[in-house]
């Protein structure tokens, strides 16, 4: 009996290796086809509409929500930074403490988790419901490759916006933090904007951006993967969708932690 509970273990861990490499393999693959189409002009302005609308949804639609998290984001840090700091007498420089930990963590990280919930289940439900419906296979009889005409536009635009939003949360969530300095700890707004400026630093501010891009490419692959691998009908879609979401928030969570590993971790020359 124990024996073969250890067989079915070992069946079991084999079986989630296997298609763990098989899904990385078709992500893999399916990104590399997008992307060698960024080296020929004319297909890029031949999907230039596409990219455009991508962006939109990705970016202009996605704005609001990401602004509000932001902003709380920024409240929420300098409460809790500036009431240990006030134990101390230091709740000056909540404002250094906020900008670093914004630019460099905070602003990528809850970006990238918000595109991945907004627009990367979008992205694996329409793809999904595509795939189902035989749309990609009738694609492909027309010799129409899914990788250039569905993928290609998502991947640009999820590489273009989501360091643009990122900017645009980095901006609000210090705001945040400076009404809260003003409102709760007593810090003057020239104070605090001295403090942020000297917690801002190049390194962090393309530490950030780094990640934002890495993220947003993450999302678009991953989303279009879950997507294109759809089957089952109404009830694949749904487990496709949720599938995306899943994956995105654990490589966030993974490439989040590598990036700030590869630039401020042992010698990095911090």
């Amino acid at each position: 009996m124990i024996l073969g509970r250890v067989r079915s273990l070992i069946s079991g861990i084999g079986a989630y290796l296997i298609a763990f490499t098989q899904v990385s393999g078709f992500s893999l693959v399916l990104a590399g086809r997008a992307l060698r189409w960024v080296l020929s002009p004319v297909q890029m302005w031949k999907r230039r509409h596409m990219i455009f609308r991508q962006m939109y949804t990705a970016g202009i639609e996605s704005l609001p929500v990401t602004l509000v998290v932001a902003v709380f984001i920024g409240f929420l840090l300098a409460l809790s930074a500036g009431v240990e700091l006030a134990k101390y007498g230091q709740q000056a420089i909540v404002g250094q403490l906020v900008a670093v930990s914004v630019v460099r963590e905070f602003g990528p990280f809850m970006t990238g988790l918000i595109l991945a919930a907004n627009v990367g289940s979008s992205m694996a439900a329409e793809l999904g419901t595509m795939k189902v419906s035989e749309e990609i296979d009738a694609l492909e009889v027309m010799s129409i490759d899914p990788a250039r005409f569905l993928v290609l536009p998502r991947v640009l635009a999820m590489a273009i916006m989501t360091p643009l939003l990122t900017i645009f949360s980095n901006a609000v969530a210090i705001l945040g933090g400076g009404v809260i300095a003003m409102t709760q700890l007593g810090v003057s707004w020239p104070k605090y904007y001295q403090n942020v400026l000297v917690g801002l630093s190049l390194k962090g501010i393309y530490t950030g951006l780094f990640k934002a891009l890495v993220f947003g490419l993450v999302i678009a692959i991953v989303s279009c993967s879950e997507g294109l691998r759809t089957s089952g009908g109404a009830v694949g879609v749904g487990r496709a969708t949720r599938r995306s979401v899943i994956l995105c928030y654990l490589l966030i969570l993974v490439f989040g932690y590598f990036g700030t590993a590869i630039f401020y971790g042992k010698g990095s020359g911090l």
